[in-house]
């Protein structure tokens, strides 16, 4: 189950991502501003409730407050993933990080957990963000890594990905909806996304 997130003003911002010569700050307001849009659809079904708090509009009527049913953790794939959060966190300003860390075992290539923290929060939401969505290998084992622990509702917001990818996240965990901004054409032979952004690491904090 899936979803790509069309917008014209996503497409454009991304055109800038992709472009070689785009500096680390212009990549991460672009990163952040295209993580804020796709919030819209990320979240379109969350519930709401009337809370006891109340409020007086400038025209004299008392309102109750609008909030979500639903608490929501972000869980950003160290590092790159990090790169995502301020953008959600614009939209949904009472959500709680969390952090995955995962590496890549240099003999087997699997992704290996090296550190994992979520908040403790009674039937949550959990997103977790990674700006690729490659191998799908990181992913999978973020949603294992959440899955183990409890944390069983899941969905993953990626910003580019690839078929290969994005059918081995579906077909590892197919009750988890997978959120992309753009689905490219493949992956090259050393696994970077075509056309893709590069190293989005990197990119996002200028260490390259």
């Amino acid at each position: 189950m899936h979803t790509i997130v069309k917008h014209p003003l996503i497409d454009v911002k991304l055109s800038i991502m992709r472009d070689e010569s785009t500096k680390s700050k212009e990549f991460r307001e672009n990163l952040n501003e295209i993580a804020s849009f796709m919030c819209f659809e990320v979240f379109k079904d969350l519930e709401t409730y009337d809370a006891n708090e109340t409020y007086k509009t400038p025209t004299g009527v008392e309102l109750h407050r609008k909030k979500l049913k639903q608490k929501i953790i972000i869980a950003p794939i160290l590092r790159a993933g990090i790169g995502l959060c301020d953008g959600i966190k614009n939209m949904v300003p009472t959500a709680r990080i969390g952090h995955i860390g995962m590496y890549r075992d240099e003999t087997t290539l699997k992704p290996i957990e090296y550190y994992f923290k979520l908040p403790k929060v009674e039937n949550p939401l959990v997103v977790i963000v990674d700006p690729m969505l490659a191998t799908g290998g990181s992913a999978i084992a973020a949603i294992d890594a959440c899955k183990k622990r409890g944390y069983n509702n899941v969905r993953l917001m990626c910003l580019v990905g690839v078929p290969e990818g994005l059918k081995a996240v579906e077909d590892a965990h197919p009750d988890v909806h997978v959120y992309l901004a753009a689905l490219d054409e493949k992956l090259n032979d050393v696994g970077y996304i075509i056309p893709g952004l590069g190293d989005a690491g990197d990119r996002i904090f200028g260490t390259k």
